[in-house]
């Protein structure tokens, strides 16, 4: 039995993953969500999403790119609006974003737009 067998190799991943989700639950109950470090943690984790999310907007890579930038602006403006009039209720504006964005994709492609 070597390191290269798919049993090994699963049952390493398999006690990886479970030495780090068990280290998670025994430090889970330490954690102060309040404190200054979780916040900070938290602030960088929001900071990560919305430059992924405007990289993805303005600098696409792939089929996304092929898209007008206009198309994707347009579809996230009035998405992050629906966000904020549904009282901040996220499957509305994302639902809404991916709509408008449908749509006007079908649109440039039947030559309505």
């Amino acid at each position: 039995m070597s390191f290269s067998d798919p049993w090994v190799v699963l049952v390493l991943c398999i006690a990886g993953t479970f030495v780090w989700r068990a280290l998670g639950v025994a430090v889970a109950s330490r954690i102060d969500i309040s404190g200054a470090l979780f916040q900070w943690f938290n602030c960088v984790a929001y900071a990560m999403l919305a430059g992924l999310i405007t990289r993805v907007i303005l600098i696409p890579s792939g089929t996304l790119a092929q898209t007008p930038d206009v198309d994707r602006i347009t579809a996230m403006g009035i998405g992050l609006c629906v966000f904020f009039m549904a009282r901040r209720n996220i499957f509305a504006g994302t639902g809404t974003a991916f709509l408008v964005f449908l749509c006007l994709t079908t649109a440039r492609q039947f030559g309505i737009l």
